[in-house]
C-alpha cells in the first residue's frame, strides 16, 4: 500500500458505457488491453428499471482489439438484477490477469451489459487497477476530462 499516492495513480478509466436508457439487448464497451494493469474492475450502475426489466453483466476476453476468439471469462458475471429488487443499484465484477486464458493468447477484455424485457437506465465503466509501470492516469480513455 502506498498511502501517499493518489487513487487516480492506481486506477484508469479504460472504457465506459455512457449513461443511457438502454433498450432490451446487449451493449458492450470496446475491447481494451489488460497488459498495462494487474487487474480490472467492472462497475455497473443501474438507475430506473423498466417494468419487469432485468440486467445481466459479464466480462469477456479476446485475443485482440477486434474481438478475435471472444469468450466469457469464467466466473465473471453478476447474478441477474431485476426490477422487483428496486431502482438505483450497482454491481461490481473483479478480474485479474490470471483469470484470462493467457495460454490461448487472450489479453483483451470488455464488459457486456444485457437488458431484458424493458428499457432501463444504466451506465458502466471498466476500470484498470494496479498499473504495471506507469501512473494509472496515463491509460485513461479520452473521455476523462479532469483529474483533481
Amino acid at each position: 500500500m502506498t498511502p501517499n499516492a493518489k487513487p487516480s495513480e492506481h486506477l484508469s478509466v479504460l472504457a465506459t458505457v455512457d449513461p443511457v436508457a438502454q433498450a432490451p439487448g446487449a451493449v458492450s464497451t470496446g475491447w481494451v488491453s489488460i497488459k498495462n494493469h494487474f487487474a480490472v474492475l467492472a462497475l455497473i450502475d443501474v438507475g430506473v428499471f423498466g417494468a419487469v426489466a432485468t440486467v445481466d453483466a459479464k466480462l469477456q476476453q479476446a485475443q485482440d482489439n477486434a474481438g478475435t476468439g471472444v469468450k466469457d471469462i469464467t466466473g465473471k458475471a453478476i447474478t441477474q438484477l431485476i426490477a422487483a429488487g428496486g431502482n438505483n443499484r450497482q454491481a461490481m465484477i473483479n478480474a485479474k490477469v490470471a483469470d484470462l486464458d493467457t495460454e490461448g493468447a487472450f489479453s483483451f477484455v470488455r464488459l457486456t451489459v444485457t437488458v431484458g424485457t424493458a428499457a432501463t437506465q444504466l451506465s458502466a465503466a471498466l476500470i484498470g487497477a494496479y498499473p504495471r509501470y506507469e501512473d494509472g492516469a496515463l491509460f485513461n480513455q479520452v473521455g476523462v476530462a479532469q483529474i483533481v
